[in-house]
């Protein structure tokens, strides 16, 4: 017998060989692609520290989920940018909100062919820039419940098929399944920020949204990116509060705690590659020391192989075409 007689690069030899015995496919249908929805635009808005990417405004909303759809990804979630903000984030509950009416758009447009998550938070809502109701410069729990459960039962009634609280308010989750479920939106599933880490790598989406703090940081109620043990409570509680999906964000440098949560929980996982993740690798592309089209589906790849069912990233509309091209 000549050796060695395992011959693990047989199943390499050729693309068709190495596609059959792939183990983790990636797929345009894991992937949720995030839109910003600008109340004060006429025109889409470009980001600067997020090549590529723009605020929209109201009315090109439909025809770039229309994009999103002829890619093969099923989900959007929305971010709105409001016309004015206060110190309650009271345009975050809006019967008329920007985020509400194209909710609403979307809804009427595509139906169920399109699943419309709607961001619960308030950080783009407030002129402080903070998640939640602030008194004496500090973020109220308890107080910020009750605002984000008039914002998501806001959501649900403009057609929302998913809302996603990212406040990280203890008690979050309860107090939004029971306010659903009051309104008649027992339907109406709950995407939970279960996992949301006090990162760095959120930058570029501030500067989208509009939401920088304008004073401290949000280290009193996000995560310390030490603590992996501390994220399995958090989505323990959420899980048993009625969450029906958790996410963990952002995904890089979190892919354990993407894999925990895999292998602790028996519900869907998701993942956020944040903005910075995005603009990191778009910086590195346009200057030549990367393939991008490689690099994103890696990584992307990495993230589902940690555990990952749903993955929210700005490469979303990119990936089908570019799987088409391996």
């Amino acid at each position: 017998m000549s050796f060695p007689s395992v011959r693990m690069r047989r199943l390499r030899r050729t693309p068709l060989l190495r596609e059959m015995v792939k183990e983790v496919k990636l797929h345009p249908s894991d992937l949720v692609y995030p839109i910003f929805v600008d109340e004060n635009a006429k025109a889409p808005v470009p980001i600067k520290s997020m090549p590529g990417y723009s605020r929209l405004p109201l009315n090109q909303v439909v025809a770039e989920a229309k994009k999103t759809l002829e890619q093969g990804v099923k989900a959007v979630i929305l971010f709105g940018i409001p016309t004015k903000k206060d110190e309650a984030g009271s345009e975050a509950f809006a019967e008329n909100g920007v985020v509400q009416k194209a909710i609403r758009n979307l809804k009427k447009q595509f139906g169920d062919e399109l699943a419309v998550i709607g961001d619960v938070c308030l950080c783009e809502y407030t002129n402080h820039g903070h998640c939640g109701i602030v008194k004496n410069g500090e973020v109220q729990n308890d107080p910020t419940l009750e605002t984000l459960q008039k914002v998501a039962v806001s959501q649900a009634k403009a057609g929302a098929d998913i809302v996603a609280p990212s406040a990280m308010m203890d008690g979050q989750v309860q107090l939004i399944r029971e306010g659903l479920d009051d309104a008649g939106f027992d339907q109406t599933a709950i995407l939970a920020y279960s996992a949301k880490y006090a990162s760095s790598f959120y930058g570029p989406f501030r500067e989208a949204a509009e939401s920088t703090p304008q004073f401290g940081n949000r280290k009193s109620y996000q995560l310390d990116y030490g603590n992996p043990r501390e994220s399995v409570r958090e989505m323990e509680l959420d899980v048993n509060e009625g969450a029906d999906i958790i996410m963990v964000k952002p995904a890089l440098a979190y892919l354990d705690i993407i894999s925990l949560a895999k292998s602790k929980f028996n519900v869907p996982i998701a993942a956020y590659n944040v903005s910075g993740e995005y603009s990191m690798l778009k910086a590195a592309a346009q200057n030549g020391w990367i393939d991008e089209k490689a690099a994103v589906l890696e990584m992307l790849t990495g993230i589902k192989r940690a555990g990952a069912d749903l993955i929210i990233t700005y490469f979303a509309k990119d990936v089908k075409s570019w799987l088409n091209q391996i």
